[in-house]
C-alpha cells in the first residue's frame, strides 16, 4: 500500500505523546513531548510550522519550544484564542500557553491526583475544555477561572481520554482501563455538599452520572473519537489490537438529555483487526465520514474505511517508516487527506496516504 514520501521533523531527545493541528492556521501544529519516553524527567511543548521553502519539497521547522517540569502527555488548541494551547502533564497539572509569549505558561491548574493524560476543547462551547486523569476523574474548566467548574467521577480506574461531542455541547465520552466507553450528560450534574471553605476548589464541584456505558473491549481502551458527521458514533482503539465502531444510540429507555439512570448499550457496527500491538490513537477524518486513522505500538500508522466491500478492503494504507511506538496521529483540518504521525523515535512524519475513493 503506497503513499507519497513523508516530510519529517526530528526533536531529539524528546519522545512524542500527542500532536494537534491549529484550528486557525493551516500550516501550524503542536507537539506534546517527554524526555526519557515519559518515564522520568521534563517535558516540552513544540510549536512547529510547515515551510514551503525547504528544498526540494516543503519542510517542517520548529518555531518555539516551551519546557515543563514533568512530561507532557496531551495538548489541545483553544477554539477561541488562536495563540493558546492547554497541555496535560505527568504530575497531574494543566497549563495554558500563549505562543506569542516566551518561557512561562499564562495559567496553571493542579487538581488531579495522578497523571493528567488527556485534554480537549469543546468546538461548540468554545471557552470550555475538559481534562482526564489516571485518578479516574474528568474535570471541566474555563481558562478564566482558577478552579474546575465540574468534576465527573467517571471510572474507578485510569482514564485515557475524554472528548466533548462535536454535535452536542453538554456531552462527554470517556475511555478507561476498565474496557468501557462512558457517555456523560453534563446537565445531569448533582451538586456536592457545600465545603467548609467556600472559596476552596470544591466550591464549584458537581458530579455527573454516566448516561450510557458501552462495554466495548475485554481490555484497556487507550483512545476514542467521535465521528464528525454521524452523531453518537464513536471509534475505540484498544490493547486488544482492534478498532471498533460503536453506535451509541442504543439506549433502552429515556434518551440523551433526559433524566434517567445509567444505561448499558451500544451496537458494534464493525471491528477492524490488523494492528500487531495495542492501538494507541484513533481519529476520524474531518473530511470523510467513513475514513479513520490509527496509531499503534506496532510502529505503524494505518488508515481504514468503515465501508469495506468485496473489492475494497477495510485497511486502505499503512505508514511503517517509524522506528518506535507511534503514539498519536492527526488529520490536517485544512488539507484533505494529509496526516501527521508522531512517535517515540523523536520524529514527526507528515504524509498523504494513497486512499482510493
Amino acid at each position: 500500500m503506497g503513499e507519497y514520501p513523508p516530510v519529517t521533523l526530528r526533536t531529539s531527545p524528546f519522545a512524542h505523546y500527542g500532536i494537534a493541528w491549529s484550528p486557525f492556521h493551516p500550516s501550524l501544529f503542536a507537539l506534546a513531548s517527554s524526555a526519557n519516553y515519559g518515564l522520568i524527567g521534563n517535558g516540552r511543548l513544540h510549536i512547529a510550522r510547515i515551510s514551503s521553502n525547504g528544498p526540494p519539497a516543503p519542510g517542517i521547522r520548529v518555531d518555539k519550544v516551551y519546557n515543563s517540569q514533568d512530561g507532557l502527555y496531551d495538548l489541545a488548541w483553544s477554539e477561541i484564542h488562536e495563540n493558546q494551547i492547554v497541555t496535560a502533564s505527568g504530575d497531574g497539572s494543566l497549563k495554558l500557553w500563549d505562543i506569542m509569549l516566551n518561557d512561562l505558561p499564562i495559567r496553571a491548574w493542579h487538581e488531579h491526583a495522578r497523571e493528567a493524560f488527556s485534554v480537549d476543547f469543546s468546538n461548540i462551547r468554545k471557552e470550555t475544555f475538559a481534562s482526564a486523569s489516571w485518578d479516574g476523574q474528568v474535570k471541566v474548566w474555563t481558562p478564566e477561572l482558577p478552579t474546575s467548574v465540574q468534576t465527573i467521577a467517571a471510572h474507578g480506574s485510569c482514564i485515557y481520554q475524554a472528548l466533548f461531542s462535536p454535535h452536542t455541547p453538554d456531552t462527554i465520552a470517556t475511555c478507561s482501563t476498565d474496557g468501557t466507553i462512558k457517555i456523560f450528560d453534563l446537565r445531569q450534574a448533582i451538586p456536592t455538599p457545600p465545603p467548609s471553605n467556600p472559596s476552596g476548589a470544591a466550591a464549584q464541584q458537581r458530579i455527573s452520572p454516566a448516561a450510557l456505558v458501552v462495554p466495548a473491549h475485554p481490555s484497556e481502551i487507550l483512545s476514542i473519537d467521535w465521528n464528525k458527521y454521524r452523531p453518537w458514533v464513536i471509534a475505540s482503539g484498544s490493547v486488544d489490537r482492534t478498532i471498533k465502531i460503536w453506535d451509541c444510540r442504543n439506549v433502552k429507555s429515556g434518551g440523551m438529555g433526559t433524566q434517567m439512570a445509567t444505561e448499558v448499550g451500544g451496537v458494534c457496527e464493525i471491528t477492524l483487526p490488523g494492528h500487531e500491538y495495542a492501538v494507541r490513537k484513533v481519529q476520524w477524518s474531518p473530511h470523510r465520514a467513513d475514513i479513520i486513522a490509527s496509531a499503534s505500538y506496532d510502529m505503524t500508522c494505518r488508515v481504514w474505511s468503515t465501508l469495506p466491500s468485496a473489492h475494497q478492503p477495510a485497511l486502505r494504507a499503512i505508514h511503517d517508516q517509524h522506528t518506535e511506538f507511534v503514539a498519536s496521529c492527526a488529520w490536517s483540518l485544512y488539507d484533505e487527506g494529509v496526516l501527521a504521525s508522531c512517535s517515540w523515535d523523536h520524529s514527526v512524519h507528515l504524509f498523504k496516504p494513497l486512499i482510493l475513493p
